[in-house]
C-alpha cells in the first residue's frame, strides 16, 4: 500500500506535461524509485501512463476539437504572440520543464527521428536506438541503461503515436518537416523517461 501511495503522489505531481532535453540529477537525499521498493521500469511505466493520457486528452479534446472540428481557435508554435493554443508538443515540454525544476528524481522528453524542432532529435545512442525500436515495433516499449555525466540512468522509450488529425496535419504541412507522410496511428516519435539509478 505504501508503494501505491508513493506512485500515486508522484503521478499526481506529474500531470501537466511537456519536454525536457537534459537529464537532471536526483535531488540530494532523494531515494531513487528502486530504494523505495519500486523497480525503475514500473516507475517509468506508471509515469508514462499519466503523460500519455494527458497528452491524448489535450490533443483530442482541446486542440483537435477547437481547431479542426469547431474552428474556434488554432494551435500554433507561436501561440503567445498569436494568442492561440500551444501545440501538444509544447504543452508536453512545458510540463517536463516544470518537473525538471522541481528535481523530482526523473526527467522526460519528447523526441523524434523526424523532429520539426532540431533540439528534439535524439542526443544519445540509447535514445536513437530506443526511437528506432518503438518505430519498428508498434506497441512495444524500449528499456535500457546509460551513463551520462558520471551518473547511471534507467532510460525508457515509449512510442508517441499520432492520435488526431491535428497531429498529422501539423507535422505533414510544417515548413521544416523532414517527413510529410504521417497518418493517424503512425509512430511520430517517442517519450523518453530517464531515472537515476
Amino acid at each position: 500500500m505504501k508503494n501505491f501511495r508513493s506512485i500515486l503522489f508522484i503521478l499526481l505531481a506529474v500531470s501537466p506535461l511537456s519536454c525536457q532535453k537534459e537529464a537532471a540529477p536526483a535531488p540530494e537525499g532523494a531515494a531513487p524509485p528502486a530504494a523505495a521498493g519500486i523497480s525503475p521500469q514500473r516507475f517509468a511505466d506508471a509515469l508514462h501512463a499519466v503523460m500519455e493520457s494527458d497528452r491524448v486528452v489535450y490533443t483530442k479534446n482541446v486542440v483537435n476539437r477547437l481547431q479542426n472540428k469547431e474552428n474556434i481557435i488554432k494551435a500554433s508554435e507561436h501561440w503567445e504572440d498569436e494568442k492561440t493554443l500551444p501545440l501538444p508538443a509544447q504543452m508536453f515540454r512545458m510540463g517536463a520543464e516544470m518537473v525538471a525544476k522541481k528535481e523530482a528524481g526523473f526527467t522526460y522528453s519528447l523526441l523524434s527521428l523526424w523532429p520539426l524542432n532540431k533540439q528534439n532529435k535524439p542526443s544519445t545512442d540509447l535514445e536513437k536506438k530506443g526511437l528506432e525500436f518503438v518505430a519498428a515495433n508498434k506497441g512495444a516499449n524500449f528499456y535500457g541503461e546509460e551513463e551520462l555525466g558520471g551518473q547511471k540512468y534507467f532510460t525508457a522509450v515509449y512510442a508517441d503515436v499520432a492520435v488526431a488529425e491535428a497531429c498529422v496535419k501539423c507535422h505533414n504541412e510544417h515548413k521544416d518537416a523532414p517527413r510529410t507522410d504521417f497518418q493517424i496511428g503512425d509512430v511520430m516519435g517517442g517519450v523518453v523517461v530517464r531515472i537515476p539509478l
